[in-house]
């Protein structure tokens, strides 16, 4: 590991003024994925800012009747809360579905949201890759491809993002909040959030350099049946070859967001107009233009098969 300096701020615009100031400087509070990148030298920050002390760590009540979820809520506690399973159970679902209980007792939602991909050429330094290094190339392409992405894809990069959480909050139509180094805020729809690979996939997110993630707000609970279905290689502990989430309503209309099959969790809105016609129909609009290789073909029709079950399990 390469050597880095290290503090703690009290608060969010001294944090993000200390980020503006330090070339290099990475925020820094479960530590989930960044110290495992730290350690193999994919992630090299100058300086390490730890956020733990900003209080982001609550989940409130919004006045239209959504919840505020703060940055440093841990995962666990975020699946837990009542509120959460009573009204936007789809996310509750996707985080238990996620790492283990041990990652989920430390992992933030700022950090689920951040967390980078788990393509084995990006974790291997002794191969091409544009993330890691632009320009560089991507090994994956012509490689080993079965975990890779189908759709949203580019000539540079086919890696998929990881999170389960990112996919449920695709689903409720999340926003994200943040504090910018000049001390402005905004707001991110999730929809915006994640970027596509493009020709820049080391440029994940539509945050700016310093830009510190305060919070996700959820709008008001839209009802219906919440249900997330991953499938994967083992039962715990793995990430998603295909996963599905869904809110179904009485009336058979659905949001659908669907993981493991790009760069960002994939949702088409038009593709939920197809619901009527089944699953097949609203697979064919979600993966149109799909890319798949002869190794991950199948996620195709695995994509197919999960909303399907998913399907029959919401008018079960």
């Amino acid at each position: 590991m390469k050597s880095f300096t290290y503090e703690r701020v009290s608060s969010p615009t001294e944090a993000v003024m200390k980020a503006a100031r330090v070339p290099g400087a990475r925020f820094i509070a479960g530590g989930t994925n960044l110290l495992d990148l730290m350690k193999l030298e994919i992630e090299t920050p100058a300086h390490l800012i730890d956020v733990n002390g900003l209080g982001f760590d609550k989940i409130e009540s919004t006045p239209d009747g959504g919840l505020r979820i703060g940055a440093l809520v841990r995962n666990t506690d975020l699946a837990a809360d009542s509120r959460v399973r009573r009204d936007h159970g789809l996310l509750s679902r996707a985080l238990l579905a996620g790492a283990s209980g041990q990652l989920r007792n430390k992992a933030t939602t700022a950090g689920n949201l951040l967390q980078r991909t788990r393509c084995p050429y990006f974790y291997d330094t002794n191969q091409a890759c544009n993330k890691r290094q632009p320009g560089s190339g991507c090994s994956a392409i012509g490689g080993y491809t079965r975990q890779h992405a189908i759709v949203g894809t580019s000539d540079a990069c086919i890696a998929t993002h990881p999170s389960d959480m990112a996919v449920a909050m695709r689903a409720l139509d999340a926003a994200v909040e943040t504090i910018r180094a000049d001390g402005s805020r905004r707001t991110i729809p999730i929809a915006d959030f994640h970027k596509l690979p493009g020709a820049t996939p080391h440029v994940e997110t539509a945050l700016a350099p310093g830009e510190l993630v305060t919070s996700v707000k959820l709008p008001a609970p839209v009802g219906g049946r919440h249900i997330y279905q991953k499938v994967r290689d083992r039962a715990s502990y793995a990430f998603a070859l295909v996963s599905v989430g869904a809110i179904v309503q009485r009336d058979g209309s659905a949001r659908i967001a669907v993981g493991g099959v790009a760069h960002k969790p994939w949702r088409v809105e038009a593709a939920e107009a197809e619901m009527p016609r089944g699953a097949r129909a609203v697979t064919a609009a979600l993966l149109a233009g799909a890319k798949p290789t002869s190794q991950n073909t199948f996620k195709v029709s695995l994509v197919e098969r999960t909303l399907d079950a998913v399907l029959m399990q919401a008018r079960s």
